[in-house]
């Protein structure tokens, strides 16, 4: 990374950087993966553990969301998600509905809530996803959805290395903001 903005904003690297994101289908690195999906949920609430109301208030960067918005925001992509995994298992390349990210993260919900209601949402969405994609076989794997802003197709195996990285991205700006801040 080049400078101190881009290793706040992208403190495990950009999702093009990661180390999988050209492998192809593979068991082992489908079950790292699948256990990246798995175990989100219990990182994130270690890294939110313990923080009182203003260091969830504190934005992960300058000009970023606060912890408590990320949390949140997590919830929201990853309930999109599990409902992209669905729709491509169900039907033939289905065009998925991209959203504002930055508006939920101003919505009521995101903002009057606890992040505990997200955190909860978290375990039972997860498992579920999980469940769901624990048996499927390559060739399920292979199934698409079409993103109409990145204006390609997207396959379940792209979309599962996408939001591995989400996940590890994500708990790594409050990690990383805990770090800085010298937060116990």
């Amino acid at each position: 990374m080049e400078n101190e903005e881009q290793r706040l904003s992208y403190p495990i690297g950009l999702e093009e950087e990661s180390d999988v994101y050209n492998d192809l289908y593979g068991d082992a690195l489908k079950h790292k993966l699948l256990n990246d999906i798995k175990m989100l949920p219990a990182m994130l609430e270690f890294a939110v553990q313990g923080l009182d109301e203003d260091q969830l208030k504190t934005p992960y960067r300058p000009g970023g969301w606060t912890v408590h918005q990320l949390v949140h925001h997590v919830a929201d992509s990853h309930i999109n998600a599990y409902a992209r995994f669905k729709l491509a298992l169900t039907e033939d390349n289905p065009v998925i509905k991209p959203y504002d990210q930055e508006a939920w993260a101003l919505l009521p919900d995101t903002q009057n809530l606890p992040i505990n209601i997200s955190l909860t949402l978290l375990h039972a969405l997860h498992a579920r996803w999980y469940q769901l994609m624990y048996d499927m076989t390559e060739g399920q794997w292979q199934r698409s959805v079409y993103h109409p802003d990145r204006k390609r197709k997207l396959s379940l195996w792209e979309l599962l290395k996408s939001y591995s990285w989400h996940g590890l991205h994500h708990t790594a700006h409050i990690v990383k903001l805990r770090e800085r801040m010298k937060w116990s």
